[in-house]
């Protein structure tokens, strides 16, 4: 049993009679892992192929899970891993660089996504999925204001969210900004163009212009009563409230889609959209999201070898014909741009906007900290929103607090042992 959940064992054409020693164990986490198994019966793999096996995990225990199974040395041939846990993974030593021999995989990817994935001279982790979050709007509310979507610069975004306002509704706000989420905050900072670490993510760069204006920003919607000053806790329900009209507009990623078409009356699914996010100047940015697939060191592949079995199955799973029967079994938004048009992606107009900001989207910092770094500065930019700072002084609190989570990284650094 892994983490409460029975392993789906898949014997694949050609790996029938393989020892066990001689298999392949993927472990893998939500819907992806119940969907693994029929894509890999799909595949078309060589014979003699080793077997493979698929053993799910629950998002919320997997993180643990892969630190332990690196401490006690059980890790699998292949993970599935979320983009933000690479750094981490491969500061410990439990992932294999990816072989040149398959970097041909990241050609027809979103740079951004690939950029996610690089750690110095190396490249860590296939993509397999990508996410990134966007705005979901009313379309009713904004053509109300005289707008078919919502502008792409701040000033003028800023002057039609009051526009939508003053239309009245449920509500006396236009945007919820939750502010026990740091997603909002980082999206309006990586538009800014704030670098957010420096010195080789050994300290803050929370002080400087582009960071101030974005904090000065965001602080301006909850002053000017154009966002509730409110945790996503107090949301009781997003849906209803989205369709009351509390709001017009809310940040999140394509998994919202499908729960939007769900869970919306029938007479409010024509009401709603997709736009990419704002910025200072036009189209603003996004932390790209998603999976990636790794191969643990420790395994046969280790060594770097593109021929490997492991890695030979990662490119099988990232062929277009894979990619596109991978969207079709999971929903997830394909890694590789081609497949997007295959999938009828790019023709659906609340898909194409994700396909918008994957390609203006910016690479966070790849430090393993930097989790604990962003909930560090929502937490100073909530006491912000609150009266308790000022944004000068938000901004030197984020840089004093993410200084401290990063001291270990700057003594590795000294000693040329950080990657």
């Amino acid at each position: 049993m892994i983490g409460g959940i029975a392993a789906l064992p898949l014997a694949l054409a050609g790996g029938c009679g393989a020892r066990a020693d001689q298999g392949i164990t993927i472990w893998a986490m939500g819907n992806e892992a119940a969907s693994l198994p029929r894509l890999l019966a799909d595949l078309n793999r060589p014979a003699g192929a080793p077997a493979v096996t698929v053993q799910p995990l629950p998002w919320s225990a997997a993180h643990e899970k892969l630190l332990t199974g690196f401490a006690g040395g059980s890790l699998p041939r292949i993970g599935q891993v979320g983009n933000s846990w690479i750094a981490e993974l491969a500061a410990i030593g439990a992932i294999a660089p990816v072989p040149s021999a398959v970097h041909g995989l990241l050609t027809d990817q979103f740079p951004a996504v690939v950029e996610t994935n690089r750690i110095g001279a190396a490249v860590w982790a296939i993509p397999w999925y990508v996410d990134t979050r966007l705005q979901f709007y009313r379309t009713d509310l904004f053509a109300r204001a005289g707008h078919a979507a919502p502008p792409l610069e701040w000033d003028a975004w800023k002057r039609a969210l009051h526009r939508v306002k003053a239309l009245g509704g449920a509500g006396d706000f236009a945007v919820l900004l939750p502010v026990n989420e740091f997603e909002q905050l980082l999206t309006i900072a990586l538009s800014a163009g704030a670098r957010l670490l420096r010195d080789d993510g050994a300290r803050g760069a929370f002080s400087e212009p582009e960071f101030l204006a974005a904090l000065a920003f965001y602080k301006s919607l909850f002053d000017e009563r154009l966002a509730p000053v409110a945790s996503a806790t107090q949301i009781s329900n997003l849906w209803n409230e989205f369709a009351r009209g509390t709001f017009a507009i809310f940040t999140s990623g394509p998994w919202t889609v499908g729960d939007l078409r769900a869970r919306l009356p029938a007479e409010m699914q024509g009401r709603w959209g997709t736009a990419p996010n704002p910025g200072p100047r036009g189209i603003g940015s996004a932390a790209p999201g998603g999976s990636s697939l790794v191969v643990f060191r420790g395994s046969h592949a280790a060594a770097g070898d593109g021929d490997d079995p492991s890695w030979d199955l990662i490119s099988r799973l990232l062929s277009p014909r894979a990619q596109l029967r991978f969207q079709q079994l999971t929903g997830d938004l394909p890694a590789r741009r081609s497949v997007w048009t295959q999938a009828g992606l790019a023709r659906d107009p609340v898909f194409a906007s994700f396909a918008t900001q994957l390609e203006h989207a910016t690479a966070v910092p790849k430090v393993p900290e930097w989790e604990r770094i962003v909930t560090e500065m929502q937490i100073v930019a909530e006491r912000m929103v609150r009266g308790q700072f000022t944004v000068a002084q938000a901004g030197r609190e984020i840089d004093r607090r993410a200084d401290r989570l990063l001291e270990k990284r700057r003594w590795m650094l000294e000693r040329g042992q950080a990657i």
